[in-house]
Protein backbone atom coordinates (compact mmCIF):
# COMPACT_ATOMS: atom_id res chain seq x y z
CA UNK A 1 0.00 0.00 0.00
CA UNK A 2 1.18 3.39 -0.59
CA UNK A 3 -0.54 6.85 1.04
CA UNK A 4 -0.57 10.00 -0.20
CA UNK A 5 -0.74 12.81 2.30
CA UNK A 6 -0.26 16.42 2.96
CA UNK A 7 0.30 18.32 5.85
CA UNK A 8 -2.92 19.69 7.50
CA UNK A 9 -5.57 17.72 6.10
CA UNK A 10 -7.41 14.98 6.89
CA UNK A 11 -5.14 12.23 5.89
CA UNK A 12 -3.93 12.65 9.45
CA UNK A 13 -6.19 10.02 10.79
CA UNK A 14 -5.66 7.12 7.71
CA UNK A 15 -1.57 7.90 8.20
CA UNK A 16 -2.65 7.11 12.06
CA UNK A 17 -4.48 3.76 11.37
CA UNK A 18 -2.54 2.39 8.74
CA UNK A 19 0.17 2.69 11.24
CA UNK A 20 -2.56 1.07 13.68
CA UNK A 21 -2.35 -1.73 11.61
CA UNK A 22 0.85 -2.51 11.39
CA UNK A 23 0.92 -3.59 8.00
CA UNK A 24 3.75 -2.89 5.69
CA UNK A 25 3.33 0.51 3.45
CA UNK A 26 4.58 3.50 1.89
CA UNK A 27 3.91 7.20 1.79
CA UNK A 28 4.63 10.15 -0.22
CA UNK A 29 4.09 13.58 1.09
CA UNK A 30 2.96 16.22 -1.12
CA UNK A 31 3.60 19.42 -0.67
CA UNK A 32 0.24 21.63 -1.04
CA UNK A 33 1.72 24.79 -1.17
CA UNK A 34 4.03 24.20 -3.84
CA UNK A 35 0.91 22.82 -5.91
CA UNK A 36 1.84 18.90 -6.13
CA UNK A 37 -2.04 18.15 -5.60
CA UNK A 38 -2.22 19.32 -9.39
CA UNK A 39 0.21 17.91 -10.99
CA UNK A 40 -0.67 15.67 -13.90
CA UNK A 41 1.11 12.65 -12.05
CA UNK A 42 -1.08 12.94 -9.01
CA UNK A 43 -4.32 13.79 -10.40
CA UNK A 44 -3.53 10.29 -12.28
CA UNK A 45 -3.82 8.97 -8.84
CA UNK A 46 -6.80 11.32 -7.42
CA UNK A 47 -8.66 13.47 -10.14
CA UNK A 48 -10.33 15.56 -7.43
CA UNK A 49 -6.59 16.63 -6.72
CA UNK A 50 -7.12 16.21 -2.67
CA UNK A 51 -5.74 13.78 -0.08
CA UNK A 52 -5.74 11.19 1.52
CA UNK A 53 -5.23 8.59 -1.25
CA UNK A 54 -3.99 5.23 -0.45
CA UNK A 55 -3.28 3.10 -3.73
CA UNK A 56 -3.87 -0.86 -2.58
CA UNK A 57 -3.73 -3.91 -4.56
CA UNK A 58 -7.42 -3.63 -5.87
CA UNK A 59 -7.20 0.03 -6.88
CA UNK A 60 -6.87 3.47 -5.52
CA UNK A 61 -9.28 4.74 -2.21
CA UNK A 62 -9.81 8.29 -1.30
CA UNK A 63 -11.43 10.08 1.25
CA UNK A 64 -10.93 9.18 4.63
CA UNK A 65 -13.90 8.13 6.07
CA UNK A 66 -13.66 4.85 3.06
CA UNK A 67 -10.47 4.67 3.72
CA UNK A 68 -10.36 4.51 7.27
CA UNK A 69 -13.64 1.52 6.87
CA UNK A 70 -11.38 -0.03 4.82
CA UNK A 71 -8.52 0.08 6.85
CA UNK A 72 -10.72 -1.21 9.51
CA UNK A 73 -12.03 -4.43 7.98
CA UNK A 74 -9.12 -5.33 5.57
CA UNK A 75 -6.94 -5.55 9.03
CA UNK A 76 -9.52 -7.07 11.70
CA UNK A 77 -6.70 -8.39 13.74
CA UNK A 78 -6.00 -4.61 14.49
CA UNK A 79 -9.42 -4.43 16.52
CA UNK A 80 -10.07 -0.31 14.62
CA UNK A 81 -13.89 -0.95 14.95
CA UNK A 82 -16.40 -3.02 16.35
CA UNK A 83 -16.95 -6.29 14.42
CA UNK A 84 -20.90 -6.55 14.88
CA UNK A 85 -22.58 -4.57 12.02
CA UNK A 86 -24.57 -2.21 14.18
CA UNK A 87 -21.65 -0.86 15.95
CA UNK A 88 -19.58 -0.93 13.02
CA UNK A 89 -22.44 1.42 11.79
CA UNK A 90 -22.15 3.49 14.94
CA UNK A 91 -18.77 4.04 14.09
CA UNK A 92 -19.33 5.23 10.43
CA UNK A 93 -22.09 7.66 11.71
CA UNK A 94 -19.53 9.33 13.86
CA UNK A 95 -16.85 9.60 11.41
CA UNK A 96 -19.31 10.86 8.57
CA UNK A 97 -20.69 13.73 10.74
CA UNK A 98 -16.64 14.89 11.32
CA UNK A 99 -16.85 14.39 7.34
CA UNK A 100 -19.84 15.88 6.29
CA UNK A 101 -20.32 18.36 9.23
CA UNK A 102 -17.19 19.36 10.89
CA UNK A 103 -14.81 19.36 8.29
CA UNK A 104 -17.09 21.65 6.26
CA UNK A 105 -17.36 24.21 8.66
CA UNK A 106 -13.44 23.92 9.07
CA UNK A 107 -13.25 24.20 5.33
CA UNK A 108 -14.71 27.59 5.31
CA UNK A 109 -11.66 29.40 7.21
CA UNK A 110 -9.41 29.28 4.19
CA UNK A 111 -11.71 27.37 1.39
CA UNK A 112 -13.96 30.14 1.07
CA UNK A 113 -13.70 30.59 -2.52
CA UNK A 114 -15.08 26.93 -3.40
CA UNK A 115 -18.53 27.91 -2.33
CA UNK A 116 -18.57 32.09 -3.12
CA UNK A 117 -16.51 34.53 -5.48
CA UNK A 118 -17.65 37.57 -3.45
CA UNK A 119 -14.74 38.36 -1.22
CA UNK A 120 -17.16 39.64 1.27
CA UNK A 121 -18.70 36.67 1.52
CA UNK A 122 -15.61 34.77 2.19
CA UNK A 123 -14.97 37.08 4.65
CA UNK A 124 -17.99 36.27 6.27
CA UNK A 125 -17.43 32.72 5.65
CA UNK A 126 -14.13 33.06 7.83
CA UNK A 127 -15.97 34.81 10.51
CA UNK A 128 -18.28 32.15 11.57
CA UNK A 129 -16.05 29.35 11.41
CA UNK A 130 -15.13 29.92 15.45
CA UNK A 131 -18.66 29.95 15.91
CA UNK A 132 -19.41 26.87 13.93
CA UNK A 133 -16.95 24.67 15.52
CA UNK A 134 -17.77 25.39 18.75
CA UNK A 135 -21.09 23.94 18.08
CA UNK A 136 -19.69 21.38 16.60
CA UNK A 137 -17.91 20.50 19.94
CA UNK A 138 -20.59 21.13 21.80
CA UNK A 139 -22.37 18.39 19.79
CA UNK A 140 -19.59 16.00 20.24
CA UNK A 141 -18.91 16.40 23.77
CA UNK A 142 -22.80 16.04 24.31
CA UNK A 143 -23.11 12.85 22.86
CA UNK A 144 -20.45 11.27 21.21
CA UNK A 145 -17.67 10.58 23.59
CA UNK A 146 -18.10 7.23 25.96
CA UNK A 147 -14.75 7.55 27.34
CA UNK A 148 -12.25 7.26 27.22
CA UNK A 149 -12.35 6.74 23.59
CA UNK A 150 -15.26 7.64 21.29
CA UNK A 151 -17.09 3.85 21.52
CA UNK A 152 -15.97 3.33 25.12
CA UNK A 153 -13.35 1.42 26.41
CA UNK A 154 -11.96 0.32 23.30
CA UNK A 155 -9.83 2.32 20.49
CA UNK A 156 -11.32 2.50 17.45
CA UNK A 157 -10.60 4.43 13.38
CA UNK A 158 -13.44 7.21 15.44
CA UNK A 159 -10.45 8.17 17.62
CA UNK A 160 -7.71 9.52 15.12
CA UNK A 161 -10.31 11.34 13.51
CA UNK A 162 -11.38 12.98 16.28
CA UNK A 163 -7.78 13.85 17.45
CA UNK A 164 -7.23 15.59 13.87
CA UNK A 165 -10.80 17.49 13.79
CA UNK A 166 -9.63 18.63 17.95
CA UNK A 167 -6.57 19.97 16.43
CA UNK A 168 -8.40 21.64 13.99
CA UNK A 169 -10.90 23.14 16.50
CA UNK A 170 -7.67 25.09 18.85
CA UNK A 171 -6.71 25.98 15.29
CA UNK A 172 -10.06 27.89 14.59
CA UNK A 173 -10.27 29.46 18.17
CA UNK A 174 -12.20 27.03 19.89
CA UNK A 175 -12.01 26.95 23.75
CA UNK A 176 -11.41 23.70 24.43
CA UNK A 177 -10.63 24.13 27.86
CA UNK A 178 -14.37 24.25 27.75
CA UNK A 179 -14.81 20.68 26.49
CA UNK A 180 -13.48 18.24 29.14
CA UNK A 181 -14.22 14.87 27.08
CA UNK A 182 -12.58 15.66 24.05
CA UNK A 183 -9.39 17.41 25.72
CA UNK A 184 -9.19 14.21 27.45
CA UNK A 185 -9.44 12.36 24.47
CA UNK A 186 -6.71 14.29 23.32
CA UNK A 187 -4.46 13.52 25.51
CA UNK A 188 -5.82 9.95 25.56
CA UNK A 189 -4.81 9.56 21.91
CA UNK A 190 -1.99 11.34 21.94
CA UNK A 191 -0.26 8.79 24.31
CA UNK A 192 -0.33 6.07 21.71
CA UNK A 193 3.00 5.44 20.00
CA UNK A 194 1.71 4.88 16.86
CA UNK A 195 0.48 8.38 16.95
CA UNK A 196 3.43 10.11 18.68
CA UNK A 197 5.56 8.62 15.30
CA UNK A 198 2.95 9.86 12.71
CA UNK A 199 1.94 13.05 14.63
CA UNK A 200 5.49 13.91 14.04
CA UNK A 201 5.58 13.53 10.30
CA UNK A 202 2.27 16.21 9.95
CA UNK A 203 4.05 19.01 12.01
Amino acid sequence: MKLYYAKGTAALPVHIALEETGAPYETELLDFKQGDQFSAAYLAINPKGRVPALVTDQGVLTEALAILGYLAQRFPEAALAPADPYGFARAQAFNAYLASTVHIAHAHKLRGARWADDAAAQEAMRAKVCDNMTDCATVIEAHYIDGPFVLGAEYSICDPYLFTIARWMRADGVDLERFGKISAHSDAVLQRPAVQRIVALHS
